[in-house]
């Protein structure tokens, strides 16, 4: 028995009396209809994801808090202890950990994502299906180690005795904000590094800088006033600190003009992304 393999570019249209009937050119008209039909994939993968990242681990899933904790341990030494940077009256450990969340969800889904494609080269250059979706599966298993490690931010908010106000029903929206710039960011990243393998080298070392340059170890109000538009360029800085408002209160982050900067700057960046990801697509199967 012999199994027909559908080519790039073409999608089935029939398949009466056991014959497939080709139409150029239509899987670009039906591509986000597909990513639909290819759904299970896509959790396919996602689950795949998570078990690889922990597979022979000592540990396991206690990673996705040890990850958070200490670098947490270290940026409050660092920052509150020894810089001995403001924390507007929230103990600084809490602060940081209410940073590190969100920006450990955008850089983990950014570096798996930007490495997805040429770590499933095989699986592109077999078969027809949606390639957004190995990107976007990245995306899920960020999410799990996001949810872990809400865990301890929960224990820490207990501790310090601290309870969010009306603000925390908008939390899910500046996690969608959060997963929108990672997935932007990962659809370049990806589709750059099918053809320029030195993103590989390059991602990791900026998303370890970005770390320091977003507002993760420390509160925008020690930044100073004239620079705050600028620092809203980077589109993580709304996200962080929107995600402080809904935990632990203060000033709403949508009354200056900086938020929405950061919030186009995320909405110009996933949909380029997007664009370009599907502008280059068909040829990844060749130079994969």
């Amino acid at each position: 028995m012999v199994q027909m393999v559908e080519p790039e570019g073409f999608y089935p249209v029939s398949r009466a009396n056991n014959t497939i009937i080709l139409e150029a050119g239509k899987s670009d008209r039906e591509y986000f209809r597909d990513l639909w039909r290819y759904r299970e994939l896509f959790y396919v993968l996602a689950w795949r994801n998570v078990s690889v990242r922990y597979k022979q681990a000592v540990i396991g899933v206690a990673w996705a808090v040890l990850r958070p904790a200490l670098t947490t341990l270290v940026l409050t030494v660092v920052f509150g202890k020894l810089g001995r940077l403001p924390s507007g009256g929230t103990p600084y450990a809490l602060l940081v950990m209410a940073g590190m969340l969100p920006w450990q969800l955008f850089s983990a889904a950014v570096t798996d994502s930007g490495q997805s494609l040429i770590s499933n080269a095989n699986l592109i250059t077999k078969i027809y299906f949606p390639r957004l979706i190995i990107p976007g599966s990245s995306l899920l298993t960020s999410v799990i180690d996001f949810g872990i490690g809400a865990v301890l931010l929960v224990i820490l908010m207990i501790v310090y005795r601290v309870v969010p106000d009306w603000q925390i029903v908008f939390l899910p929206a500046f996690i969608v904000i959060a997963l929108l710039a990672a997935a932007g960011i990962g659809a370049w990243i990806s589709a750059l590094t099918v053809r320029y393998r030195d993103f590989v080298f390059v991602v990791p070392f900026f998303v370890q800088l970005g770390l320091y340059a977003s507002p993760v170890g420390f509160s925008t109000a020690a930044v100073p006033e004239k620079w705050r538009l600028l620092y809203s360029l980077n589109p993580m800085v709304g996200v962080i600190e929107g995600f402080r408002w809904c935990l632990l209160g203060g000033d709403a982050p949508v009354r200056g003009i900086g938020f929405f900067v950061s919030l186009a700057i995320v909405a110009i960046i996933a949909l380029t992304g997007i664009i370009y990801f599907r502008k280059t697509e068909r040829g990844f199967a060749d130079v994969i």
